[in-house]
């Protein structure tokens, strides 16, 4: 698939802040709750087993040979619409989401925090970025995007 040198020049720049963004949440110092502690460890072991299910559902319907870090299908891609795929498009970017707000709830700090939550607007921005490329590689991609949500289930 030929890609437009201005797409994969922004997919690169959205994969170099996702993954700024991750080393954030695990390498940043933690500041204390002061409230609720045990709550957010809690809760934050949740989002973790969420995200490690909806991680291997989607693994078992996408192999990893048709994945990519960048917002560019592969050459020998094909397009999966079962599994996870049936109620959101992008499965993996939602586990990713999930795990590091998990991470940073059960981790503590404000800043772990921060950096999982501004995850949301560069994956958001990843997403849109793949799906105008994979449109234009599959066109049945329109009617599969017109039935799905991009990463909430009845919401977005």
């Amino acid at each position: 698939m030929n890609v437009p040198r201005h797409a994969a020049g922004l997919g690169w720049l959205l994969v170099v802040a996702q993954f700024a963004l991750l080393l954030a949440v695990l390498l940043l110092p933690p500041w204390p709750w002061r409230a609720a502690d045990a709550l957010a460890a809690a809760s934050g072991i949740v989002l973790l087993l969420l995200a490690a299910l909806l991680g291997l559902w989607t693994l078992r319907h996408n192999r990893p040979g048709n994945f990519n870090v960048q917002p560019t299908p592969r050459a020998r891609a094909r397009l999966i619409t079962g599994g996870p795929y049936r109620y959101i498009r992008h499965p993996m970017y939602l586990t990713v989401l999930l795990a590091a707000l998990g991470l940073a709830l059960h981790a503590g700090g404000m800043p772990r925090l921060l950096a999982a939550l501004a995850l949301w607007p560069v994956l958001a921005a990843k997403a849109m970025l793949e799906e105008r490329l994979l449109l234009a590689r599959w066109p049945e991609y329109a009617a599969y995007r017109a039935r799905t949500r991009r990463l909430l289930p009845g919401l977005w």
